[in-house]
C-alpha cells in the first residue's frame, strides 16, 4: 500500500510545490482501501454525499446529472489517477450527480473521516491536496470557456482530443452527446464529416483518430488550452 500512496501521492497536486516524507506516504497508506465495483454499479448517488474520496486505479467512471424529464448530462468521464468526492466532502456539499462505472473500476478509497485526520495532521499532505484542488478546478473552468468559444465542431474536435486514450475513445455517439448537452444526431453528423475528411475512423463505441493535427486545427487547440498540470 506504500506503492499505492506513491501513486496516489503523484495524482494529487505538484510533487515540487509539496514533496511527501516517507513517513507522509506511510500515513497514507494505513488510510486507504480498495473498492472494486461492477460494470453499471453506483459510486454513490445524486445529491448524496460520498462515502469517501475515490481515486481511479484501473476503468472510467462516469459522473452523470439526471435532470427533469429524465435528461441525462454527462459532467465528466473519470479516468486513472483522476480523483473524485473530496470537494464535496471538504464543503460538506453533496455533489449534483452521481458516479457510475462503466467499466470493472479498481479504487483507491479515503473514508471522510480520514481525509479530514490527513489533512489536520500532515501539512504536506494538506499543502499537495490542496494544490491538486485548485488545479482540477482551474480546468474545468478552463474546459467550459473553451467549449463556450466554439462551434460544435470545435467543440467535438476538442472533446475527442480530451477524452482520446492510445489514440482512440472508447465512447458510444450518445455519452458523447451527454458531455456536450447536444443532440446524438449532431454528435453523428460531425464524426461522419471528421471521418469523410480522414479526420477519425467510426466504429460500434469507438471512435479512433486518424489525424490528431488536423483535428486540433478543427478544435482551435491553442497552447494556452492545455489541462492544467
Amino acid at each position: 500500500m506504500v506503492r499505492e500512496a506513491a501513486w496516489v501521492a503523484r495524482c494529487v497536486g505538484r510533487g515540487d510545490w509539496a514533496p511527501l516524507a516517507n513517513d507522509d506516504l506511510e500515513e497514507l497508506a494505513t488510510r486507504m482501501s480498495v473498492r472494486t465495483y461492477e460494470p453499471g454499479t453506483q459510486l454513490f448517488a445524486q445529491g448524496q454525499s460520498p462515502d469517501g474520496v475515490f481515486i481511479v486505479r484501473d476503468g472510467r467512471v462516469e459522473l452523470v446529472w439526471r435532470g427533469p424529464m429524465r435528461r441525462r448530462l454527462i459532467v465528466q468521464i473519470l479516468h486513472p489517477g483522476d480523483v473524485e468526492g473530496d470537494i464535496g466532502i471538504i464543503l460538506s456539499m453533496p455533489p449534483p450527480y452521481y458516479a457510475r462505472a462503466l467499466d470493472v473500476v479498481d479504487a483507491l478509497v479515503i473514508t471522510p473521516a480520514d481525509l479530514d485526520g490527513l489533512l489536520a495532521t500532515r501539512p504536506q499532505v494538506s499543502r499537495r491536496w490542496l494544490s491538486s484542488v485548485a488545479a482540477r478546478l482551474v480546468h474545468a473552468q478552463r474546459r467550459i470557456l473553451q467549449l463556450q468559444d466554439r462551434d460544435v465542431q470545435g467543440k467535438v474536435a476538442l472533446l475527442l482530443l480530451d477524452e482520446e486514450r492510445d489514440g482512440a475513445v472508447e465512447l458510444p455517439q450518445e455519452s458523447l452527446a451527454a458531455l456536450l448537452a447536444v443532440r446524438r444526431q449532431t454528435v453523428n453528423s460531425v464524426l461522419r464529416e471528421f471521418e469523410r475528411a480522414g479526420l477519425v475512423r467510426i466504429s460500434y463505441r469507438l471512435v479512433r483518430i486518424e489525424d490528431r493535427l488536423g483535428l486540433e486545427g478543427v478544435a482551435g487547440r491553442r497552447s494556452t488550452d492545455a489541462p492544467a498540470a
